[in-house]
């Protein structure tokens, strides 16, 4: 669930933040962890998230902005002349005002990690974190360059998932249309046939037409509630309590619930490898990443934080805490080994980026299928039952 914070520290005064945490107390760690001293802690509605995403920041690319701005520095543009250069070409406004704004505070002064923490619904943690420690070491384009190649995995992972549930996903939408088509409107005229015809019908084409006439009688208030049900599903499905119990029941369903945990645990490894290859400390690096992770993980994130920051072995750490495969087990004592911790974490996540997609591809390829003979039958079903009394006033006639 989000938190909105307000906390103090040295240089920056009171800030706003905003992080992803399983209460308010795991939030204000994250903060402390940064140095800030929390002043208050509030959830933010999942109305309000959604409006934040598609509403108020809808046009900034932190992506592209990121890309453009390591073009500009490798060229050799000063890093305040570079972020004027953005801010000129951009033509969305809000976008616009951002940047302007960030350029406003560097010439102020303040680092350009403090400048974007204003903008935490722009500039997330762990970017600003990024930021902050390339600014120590400097060598900030070192640090977009990472942050590009992240995003850019992350974002490849997550389109190969998206991409593969659009044709399924269509399939039903094609389906219950065509299914709500023949109830609402052809059922009733075959019942109108029959009525004038006369006869006995069986049992389920009497049942069949039955219900499709009462849906066309009723034909305002059954869509009335089909946009009412529709519109409670994504009410719902906005609700964080409801994804939670949702996200847990998936991860009980054999199968699909390894694979969730597979694909959490390979965002975390690439996530926490970016972070130790900039400079921040492991335990910190685990706490920052806490958000990104499903509230049934966190917990064992939290407890093997402890583990490595009282001395034990990262690596060790983590499997005692359900936080690795064999492979990643294996990989991560290698890494501790040739002191390499950040790339390898980093590959790790890619190992596991493959299988993800190797069994997706293969349950989209089982699922489709199936989908596809289940929608056949249902309306299969339907055209039967319609056309079940001529077949038999036919039989009679012969």
């Amino acid at each position: 669930m989000l938190y909105e914070l307000k906390a103090l520290r040295e240089r920056e005064g009171v800030v706003s933040l905003r992080f992803d945490a399983a209460d308010e107390h795991a939030a204000a760690k994250q903060a402390t962890i940064q140095g800030y001293t929390v002043l208050t802690v509030k959830p933010r509605s999942a109305w309000n998230a959604w409006a934040s995403r598609g509403g108020r920041h809808r046009g900034f690319s932190l992506l592209l902005f990121s890309r453009e701005l390591l073009v500009l520095l490798k060229s050799g543009l000063a890093l305040a002349e570079a972020l004027q250069t953005l801010a000129e070409k951009e033509r969305e406004t809000h976008a616009r005002q951002i940047i302007d704004s960030v350029v406003s505070r560097l010439r102020e002064g303040q680092p350009l990690s403090i400048a974007m923490q204003q903008f935490p619904a722009v500039f997330p943690a762990l970017y600003v974190a990024t930021i902050r420690a390339s600014e120590k070491t400097g060598d900030l384009p070192e640090a977009l360059d990472r942050f590009v190649i992240y995003q850019s995995q992350v974002d490849v992972v997550r389109k190969k998932v998206l991409s593969a549930l659009i044709y399924p996903l269509l399939l039903m939408v094609v389906g219950g249309l065509v299914s709500l088509f023949l109830m609402l409107y052809v059922v009733p005229r075959f019942s109108q046939i029959y009525e004038d015809i006369g006869g006995n019908l069986p049992f389920f084409s009497r049942l069949l037409l039955s219900w499709g006439s009462l849906l066309q009688a009723h034909t305002g208030p059954v869509l009335a509630a089909a946009g009412g049900v529709i519109a409670a599903v994504a009410y719902v499905l906005l609700n964080a309590g409801t994804r939670q119990w949702l996200g847990e029941k998936l991860w009980r369903v054999p199968g699909i619930g390894e694979r969730l945990r597979l694909y959490h645990l390979s965002r975390f490894y690439r996530t926490v490898g970016m972070l130790l290859r900039d400079g921040i400390p492991v335990v910190n690096a685990l706490s920052m990443v806490a958000g990104i992770l499903p509230l049934a993980m966190r917990q064992p994130l939290v407890a093997a934080a402890r583990g490595i920051s009282e001395g034990l072995p990262t690596s060790r750490a983590m499997d005692a805490n359900g936080l690795t495969t064999p492979v990643a087990l294996r990989m991560l004592v290698v890494g501790e080994r040739a002191s390499k911790m950040g790339e390898m974490m980093e590959n790790i996540a890619s190992f596991h980026d493959e299988e993800i997609a190797r069994w997706v591809d293969w349950f989209i390829r089982l699922f489709e299928p199936l989908l596809m003979a289940f929608i056949g039958i249902v309306i299969g079903v339907i055209v039967v039952l319609m056309y079940l009394p001529i077949f038999e006033l036919a039989a009679s006639v012969h």
